[in-house]
């Protein structure tokens, strides 16, 4: 049976060596040193800044003149105007924060060939093991999801005596205070402000000491512990940020109350716990995808060139990429956001923030096919947050009703226009996250407690768009204006444009999803009307999908741009695909292949999608390996962006699973992009499909030798292998098999 083990002869130079531990609240990426190990925090609610409006008040006056300059192809001019009077107040966002490091000093020199350290995705926990002096020390490392608390043990083999030296350091400024007597540290300080909005959070840290045998005392600004037999470090970290809105929590009082719980209970039964907590996310998928190379150290893998003899990586990949879903974002957490929860820098590449014009929609596409819907609970809530502070953003950037939120948000779930008006000024952030949260649904089988919570979101999305929406006085058609196709430069001259593919095919989906949630009766005709007039995906000369109104797309300035927007209608959308529309679909692989899958990080992350939608399992099997290549993917696993963004392991990850199936409510396609590479043997438990459907799948020599389907509630579903129908009847809680099916679905 495959490890699910990242392993390594060495420990961690780089940040991006360290391995991540998470329990939604609170990281940990440990580095394993066994003469400084180097623990470093993050805390979700960690931001700069404080609750603020972001709304530029009247700038919904200048929004004629702007929508009169881009109707008439005044770009460049209508771009400046724009930056000019439509932006937001502050024009920046806040931005996610470090929460310092715990250090352990043992000063040891591990003998020869002695040393290795891991982190077991089925467990959490990260280890490190070695000899020194003939004496073998063992360190494990935990983020609890039941205490809510980081456990860090460390022993000898023997119950051999040894001295440690531990102390916090942070890059803020704040008071430390040593307590010897009660082995505990503790650093209280305030968040900082940035772009003009004040700091307005207090934080602390705590780490308390318990020692085996031996002494602990004050020493410097730490703690010393001589000739232990053991040690267990408690380490929490709080802010007291409470919801977007209020910021009156007492972290003194709350890392107090959590540590003092756990210390209570003891490393063996926190650990006990955390392992059932985790599995129970986490056990819910297996896979299998044949020969796997875990004799090799983990970066050695990911070196090799061709991981053709090694797909094993791919199912490592996958669980991997699960295994941060179920670390980054629990219920009661923040979403995940650029880097999950895991950042080292005080000014983190683009703040580490929510950026909703395709990233934190991406870090989403895993959770419901990889079993893990409870993990979408943080999205959730943060969209109901944006339908609340994006009221003030509609009325007072558009006179519309209804909420708006455009490509970035933050702790603070500010919504407006950021950054300049390229590219900033594209309204359907929060319509995106409305339809992944209905795709969510969709995977459910739309249970109606879940469509009741829905259905204020999606109205309030809709009622924006409605407002916003403007006749183009050429064509007739209504269109978004102004918007731009993220993030990409347009030959007309710039990048705002009037309306874009985009932009309808995700009105397209808004539309349909508030049919879906049954919606105001009123406001459904409305959207139905509206819907009719949207522009349909157009195949331009080049025989590719048009990414604007405009056959543009020869002329674009980065033809290679990272960005593939107007594909959404194929992945994740489910407009276009191979078999309902093979015209649209040769368009988006027509364009596809004229991007080319050179791309940063997250967007070769989104071209192993849309190709495995494409039902082009070896183009989607290249460009994997092109993600796991040293360039694409650190040796700990992180996708390279460069820099880190966790984004890339998500796509790559959901991805992989659309190779092995594409579901829509009521039908699923088998192994519908499965490379050779994979082909020989191979299975999977527990993916989920659309409609409330848990599926098992195992195949040889290409070919399904079995699929079992389980459904929560009667349904109905069409299995499609090899091209041939087979329509089952699933009763709720039966388990229905299709047995030695198939015809052999390499991809040639």
């Amino acid at each position: 049976m495959m490890s699910l083990k990242l392993w390594y002869d060495r420990d961690g130079f780089d940040w991006t060596d360290a391995l991540p531990l998470g329990n939604g609240r609170l990281g940990a990426m440990v580095f394993g040193g066994p003469r400084k190990e180097q623990i470093q925090l993050n805390e979700d609610t960690h931001w700069t800044g404080r609750p603020y409006s972001a709304a530029n008040r009247g700038a919904a006056a200048h929004l004629p003149e702007l929508r009169r300059m881009l109707f008439e192809g005044r770009w460049a001019e209508a771009e400046r105007f724009a930056d000019a009077h439509m932006m937001a107040r502050p024009r920046f966002q806040c931005s996610y924060q470090p929460s310092g490091s715990v250090y352990i000093e043992g000063r040891h020199q591990p003998d020869p060939g002695s040393y290795r350290r891991e982190l077991d995705l089925e467990t959490a926990i990260a280890t490190v093991d070695y000899v020194h002096h003939g004496i073998r020390y063992r360190r494990e490392a935990l983020s609890s999801p039941v205490d809510n608390v980081i456990a860090v043990r460390m022993w000898t083999e023997g119950g051999e005596g040894f001295d440690s030296d531990i102390f916090y350091a942070a890059e803020l400024p704040g008071l430390p205070g040593i307590d010897g007597a009660a082995g505990e540290i503790l650093w209280q300080g305030r968040n900082r402000g940035e772009y003009g909005v004040p700091g307005g959070l207090s934080l602390a840290a705590r780490i308390k000491v318990e020692a085996e045998g031996g002494r602990v005392e004050a020493h410097d600004f730490g703690l010393r512990l001589s000739d232990v037999r053991a040690f267990t470090l408690w380490i929490d970290y709080g802010t007291s940020f409470r919801r977007h809105d209020d910021t009156g929590g007492d972290p003194l009082a709350e890392t107090r109350d959590r540590i003092g719980r756990a210390a209570a209970k003891g490393w063996d039964r926190v650990r006990a716990d955390h392992v059932d907590g985790h599995r129970r996310l986490f056990g819910r998928l297996s896979a299998e995808f044949g020969a796997a190379r875990d004799d090799l150290p983990t970066d050695q893998r990911i070196a090799r060139p061709d991981k053709t003899d090694d797909p094993g990586l791919a199912a490592l990949y996958l669980q991997f990429g699960r295994y941060l879903m179920v670390s980054a974002s629990r219920p009661g957490s923040q979403p995940a956001n650029l880097q999950g929860i895991w950042n080292k820098e005080i000014q983190p590449p683009w703040g580490s923030k929510y950026t909703i014009n395709i990233n934190t929609e991406m870090n989403y596409w895993l959770a419901d096919p990889a079993n893990l819907a409870e993990c979408a609970e943080p999205l959730i809530r943060m969209v109901e947050d944006l339908a609340e502070t994006g009221q003030e953003m509609a009325r007072e950037h558009y006179g519309a009703a209804g909420w708006v939120a455009h490509h970035n948000t933050d702790l603070w779930r500010a919504c407006g226009p950021i950054d300049g008006a390229d590219p900033g000024l594209w309204p359907m952030g929060g319509i995106w996250l409305t339809n992944q949260l209905w795709d969510h649904c969709l995977y459910q089988g739309c249970p109606e407690a879940l469509v009741a919570r829905l259905r204020p979101v999606i109205e309030g999305a809709v009622r924006f768009a409605l407002d916003f929406l403007a006749e183009h006085p050429q064509s007739g058609l209504l269109v978004t204006v102004p918007t731009n196709s993220p993030e990409n430069i347009h030959p007309g001259g710039g990048n705002l444009s009037a309306g874009c593919a985009m932009d309808d095919q995700l009105l397209r989906d808004l539309f349909d999803a508030l049919e879906g949630a049954g919606g105001d009766a009123a406001l459904c005709a409305r959207a139905r009307t509206a819907r009719a007039r949207l522009a349909p995906d157009r195949i331009g000369a080049q025989g590719q999908l048009q990414e604007w109104h405009e056959d543009w797309d020869a002329g674009v300035r980065e033809p290679d741009h990272r960005h593939v927007s107007h594909l959404y209608a194929c992945y994740p959308s489910l407009q276009i695909s191979p078999r309902e529309t093979p015209e649209l679909a040769q368009a988006v692989a027509t364009s596809l292949a004229m991007r080319g899958d050179d791309a940063t990080g997250w967007g070769i992350g989104w071209r192993i999608c849309l190709w495995a939608r494409l039902a082009e399992g070896e183009r989607a099997w290249e460009v994997l390996n092109k993600q796991l290549l040293p360039d694409r993917t650190y040796r700990n696993l992180f996708d390279a962006h460069p820099p880190f963004q966790i984004d890339g392991n998500f796509g790559g990850a959901a991805g992989i699973l659309e190779m092995l199936v594409s579901s829509r409510p009521g039908c699923a396609v088998l192994l519908p992009a499965l490379p050779r590479a994979m082909a020989a043997r191979g299975s999977v438990s527990g993916l989920r499909l659309r409609g409330g459907i848990e599926m098992d799948l195992s195949w040889a020599e290409g070919r399904v030798l079995r699929a079992a389907f389980r459904a929560g509630r009667d349904c109905a579903l069409d299995v499609i292998i090899d091209g041939a129908t087979r329509h089952l009847q699933l009763p709720a809680g039966t388990e229905v098999a299709v047995e030695g099916a198939g015809q052999g679905l390499v991809t040639a």
